[in-house]
């Protein structure tokens, strides 16, 4: 299965997920982006477990942000009647007060829709290797997209540095738990970050990276900057109510990048061994996500999460075989 066809799926859930408040879709959105992640993991993949205590962790924390700081609705039924505290020193600002059940189903919902963000990146960075995904992008992405693998891939060995300090700490017959087993532990975890680091600095030094393989193009520059100039009007086009000028600037703004990529491609000289093929299972998936983000921007929620499960069938049969195998 081709990497970019569950991130264009991950991508459409997430921007799904930041248009719509219907806790139903959210949980169907954050079920179906479980089963994906538990269905297709991949070998030697990071545990789908800690995004899961991540997003259950914000749930939490908006929750109880709601109850101590947060706005509180005269709606619903109190479920209960905390005392209410105005500072003088935050006009406006109301600590505690009652929690209504319209209020708490509110903030829930607010917090399961960044729940849904985090699951369906995990799901993705699960299922699909990010380096895979790097040999497919243009070429003039390729530095940037390669700081982003990095940066997707510092929390998965912080994870695993973890667990190997637990574990030795466990064969040693030591405790894992307590301010003290955390305190000896982050020692041989900083360093293990340490030395990963250096392996992967020295790798990108003897691969020649960010090394240029020729003369860039003088045009590169003011085509981006062009881009970013027009982007910037557009999107204050649309955040003050005027599209007459909003969709041209904003049009005009990607052409000039996909011309400024094009031109800095040009430049670089890239060879992909061995190319990941694309058929009709990844055009299903992408398509599926593709449209899930459209449909969501769109403002048609029940279309946008049916389309997502949708999709979610294209993406489970590629992982089955193998398990069948197994």
């Amino acid at each position: 299965m081709h990497p970019a066809a569950w991130w264009v799926w991950a991508a459409g859930v997430v921007v799904l997920a930041g248009r719509i408040h219907a806790p139903q879709a959210l949980a169907a959105l954050a079920v179906a982006a479980c089963v994906l992640a538990t269905a297709g993991r991949r070998q030697g993949a990071p545990s789908f477990a800690g995004y899961v205590a991540l997003a259950l962790g914000i749930v939490t924390v908006r929750v109880v942000f709601h109850v101590l700081v947060g706005i509180k609705t005269p709606t619903g039924r109190v479920l209960v009647d905390l005392p209410s505290w105005h500072p003088a020193w935050a006009p406006g600002v109301q600590l505690l007060g009652p929690v209504t059940t319209t209020g708490l189903g509110t903030a829930a919902a607010q917090g399961l829709a960044l729940a849904v963000m985090v699951l369906a990146v995990g799901a993705a960075a699960t299922a699909s290797s990010p380096a895979r995904l790097l040999r497919s992008l243009p070429a003039a992405l390729h530095h940037l997209a390669t700081a982003a693998v990095i940066a997707v891939g510092v929390a998965p060995s912080l994870v695993a540095a973890v667990a190997a300090a637990r574990r030795a700490r466990r064969l040693r017959g030591l405790t894992t738990r307590g301010p003290r087993a955390i305190a000896h532990a982050a020692v041989p975890v900083l360093a293990d970050a340490l030395d990963r680091a250096l392996d992967l600095a020295a790798s990108m030094e003897v691969r020649g990276y960010a090394r240029r393989s020729g003369p860039g193009d003088r045009r590169v520059g003011p085509a981006l900057a062009g881009a970013v100039l027009a982007a910037a009007v557009g999107t204050y086009g649309l955040l003050a109510g005027a599209p007459a000028y909003a969709v041209p600037a904003l049009s005009l703004g990607a052409a000039l990048a996909v011309a400024g990529a094009s031109l800095a491609a040009r430049g670089q000289a890239r060879t992909r061994y061995r190319e990941d093929p694309w058929g009709y299972r990844e055009w299903c998936a992408a398509g599926a996500g593709a449209m899930t983000g459209v449909a969501g921007v769109a403002g048609l929620p029940l279309l946008a999460t049916a389309i997502a499960l949708l999709g979610l069938l294209a993406l489970l049969p590629a992982r089955l075989p193998a398990e069948v195998s197994v």
